[in-house]
């Protein structure tokens, strides 16, 4: 019936990107990588292997110059979960068609579906089945689920609800005629594709905000206690009683949650009032 891919890049080069993180530090380097195989460990990795639905596949892309020190990292990291294939390949001008090569090569399901998600990121442990939940044989479908949480991990740990349209976790279901797979568009673009829908019944979804981020800050909303979570995002055992530890109490940043929800709520209502009139033109 239908295949589910998902799908991540990790250290891919990218000519268009400028080599620094929002704090002028390096991307792509030894500390970078470093970092970033950590957060992946921790947080993303497993949430993505306790799924409650397993019938998906995790396939992630890493750039050929990755070094044999963190190649033997990575294998050592996935070596236990058989439905995660990894790649290596010559940066992002060949991600997509890196992806199209591996679906037409592997793939012969009727339907297609792929998720995304970022190296650093987390999914409720319901995530790929609420994905699933969806699919009803369509032509193709993108599916945005507006509705999520952001935690920040240095230097404090705060954590908050948040709200992104078109954001990084957006999945496509779609024909196995000629894919394009949910890696067509970067995730803010899919607001010109007329065939989506928004799912908002659920938060699905934790953003991770750390000093390697490229661009993204921490704006979070709300009181939320990190214990009424745990059980539903699967990250660490260790890191997980670190934050239950540690997080910053609502009363030192209400302030900053009140500007955050203001903002979220603007940006929000303005792209809404954008694709209801149009204003996104598909391509």
């Amino acid at each position: 019936m239908f295949k589910h891919l998902l799908i991540t890049r990790f250290n891919l080069r990218n000519p268009e990107w400028k080599q620094l993180t929002k704090n002028n530090e390096s991307i792509l380097d030894d500390n970078w990588m470093n970092e970033r195989l950590a957060l992946f460990s921790d947080y993303c990795l497993p949430s993505v292997i306790n799924q409650t639905n397993q019938n998906f596949e995790w396939i992630i892309y890493f750039d050929v110059s990755t070094k044999a020190i963190h190649r033997k990292k990575i294998e050592e990291i996935i070596e236990n979960y058989t439905n995660i294939n990894t790649f290596f390949i010559d940066g992002m001008p060949v991600f997509n068609e890196s992806i199209l090569n591996y679906v037409k090569k592997n793939i012969s399901t009727k339907y297609l579906i792929t998720s995304r998600i970022d190296n650093d990121d987390c999914i409720h442990k319901d995530f790929i089945d609420e994905i699933q939940r969806q699919f009803n044989y369509q032509d193709f479908l993108a599916i945005d689920n507006i509705n999520g949480y952001t935690l920040q991990v240095e230097p404090q740990f705060i954590l908050g609800k948040k709200e992104h349209i078109f954001n990084p976790f957006i999945s496509l279901i779609e024909k196995n005629e000629n894919p394009k797979t949910v890696w067509h568009y970067v995730h803010n673009m899919w607001k010109k594709e007329p065939r989506l829908i928004h799912l908002s019944e659920k938060r699905l979804w934790l953003s991770i905000i750390h000093g390697k981020n490229k661009v993204n800050e921490f704006d979070g909303y709300g009181n939320i206690k990190w214990n009424s979570l745990k059980n539903d995002f699967i990250i660490s055992e260790k890191v997980s009683k670190t934050i239950e530890s540690k997080q910053l109490s609502f009363s030192k940043w209400w302030f900053l949650s009140l500007k955050n929800y203001l903002y979220v709520k603007q940006v929000l209502l303005s792209k809404q009032i954008k694709k209801t009139l149009g204003i996104y033109k598909a391509k």
